[in-house]
């Protein structure tokens, strides 16, 4: 009599769809992304909302339009002055600093209980590209990394 004996098929583990929300915050989790997630995270919007903001719009301005915010874009802003207005009474919900050591300069976002959003045209600027980027990298399915 022959007895043989046959391993068994290692386990192959199940893995869950990635829902759009979850590959939404995953991608925005990358560290190239870390300056726009900053901004984001602080809006205090559901992932949902935002990943069907994000498809339908071309421009910063336009996706925080999109989720509810209107955007203020301003000739400068002061870092540190915005501190002390941090808070229901002096309007602030966020300061939210990018310093930029190519050119030594610090481009200041400023998230607001009214529901806007106070920048600078290079803020401006640096978002819209990084939501391009972003917008690209999420929409590119075949793509995971």
């Amino acid at each position: 009599m022959s007895t043989k004996t046959t391993a068994a098929a290692p386990a192959v583990p199940v893995v869950a769809a990635e829902t759009e929300a979850q590959r939404f915050d995953r991608v925005l989790g990358r560290p190239e992304f870390g300056p726009l997630k900053a901004v984001i995270s602080r809006l205090l919007v559901d992932s949902a909302l935002m990943n069907a903001a994000l498809i339908t719009t071309n421009s910063y301005q336009m996706f925080l339009a999109k989720v509810g915010f209107r955007v203020e874009v301003v000739k400068q802003i002061h870092e540190n002055d915005c501190y002390s207005r941090l808070g229901p009474a002096g309007g602030i919900r966020a300061v939210i600093p990018l310093h930029d050591t190519a050119t030594y300069s610090t481009m200041v976002t400023l998230v607001n209980y009214d529901a806007s959003v106070t920048t600078t045209n290079k803020a401006v600027d640096f978002y819209d590209k990084q939501l391009a980027d972003f917008k690209a990298q999420l929409m590119n399915k075949g793509g995971n990394r």
